[in-house]
């Protein structure tokens, strides 16, 4: 009976190892609706002053970004440069991202995925919240981001400045984030539909700033992009999930 009682709680532990903190992403409610995509800031790019109405419709987006715990239980290997288990993951390319989410999906029964590029900037702004801020939260970069003035050239513990209206950290800084949609230069003088992805070129969208990004590019509105294969130490991922396919 003693070996028995020993071996129950040997399975016991081994089953509460085997709980990854994927198990308990941190998932955030945000109500649709919609907003004024595009900027008339001065410092705009040319693929952001077209200002255009959009509507995304209830979705949740994860309140931080992948961590590099979260990462390695589901992908059994850190690619980061930053090594911190609570820090971000990054060096992690669009194809990468969207291996881990699969794998992810198939562990937990969800369906998370990127977030658009629509959800992510209503998200940033704080959705039905809104203050038009130019960074996530705040106008003043510092209380918000880590970014090239305060991040002494690296990634730090995700959660630790001040959050956005909708309870967001690091929207802005720490690591850009990948977004589903593929570029187009264009975008701001086509009909935009609801959570539009562009079929043009295989170069995608990634968002928010990073340790390593100037006050410019640190804007809610900016448009980075790359190919789906680059791996970069100032590029990671948040997660979405549709409001009607989350588990509750």
């Amino acid at each position: 009976m003693k070996a028995l009682h020993i071996l129950a709680i040997i399975t016991v532990i081994i089953l509460l190892s085997s709980c990854s903190t994927v198990e308990t992403i941190d998932m955030v409610l945000v109500k649709g609706g919609s907003f004024y995509m595009g900027s008339a800031d001065i410092d705009a790019d040319p693929d952001e002053r077209e200002i255009r109405l959009v509507t995304v419709e209830d979705f949740y987006i994860g309140k931080y970004e992948v961590t590099q715990a979260q990462w390695v239980s589901i992908m059994k290997k850190n690619p980061s440069i930053f090594r911190n288990e609570d820090s971000p993951v990054e060096c992690v390319s669009w194809d990468d991202a969207q291996l881990f989410v699969d794998r992810l999906n198939k562990k937990t029964g969800r369906h998370y995925r990127l977030p658009t590029m629509e959800e992510w900037e209503y998200a940033a702004l704080g959705g039905i919240y809104s203050k038009s801020n130019r960074y996530s939260g705040s106008d003043n970069l510092i209380n918000i981001a880590w970014m090239i003035d305060n991040s002494s050239e690296t990634t730090h513990r995700v959660g630790l400045l001040q959050a956005n209206a909708l309870g967001l950290y690091d929207m802005t800084g720490n690591v850009h984030e990948w977004c589903i949609n593929k570029y187009d230069s264009n975008y701001y003088v086509l009909d935009t539909i609801m959570n539009k992805e562009f079929d043009i070129e295989d170069i995608r969208v990634y968002k928010g700033g990073s340790w390593a990004s100037y006050a410019k590019h640190c804007r809610i509105s900016n448009i980075n992009y790359n190919s789906r294969d680059m791996r970069n130490f100032t590029i990671g991922l948040r997660l979405a999930e549709d409001a009607k396919n989350k588990n509750n």
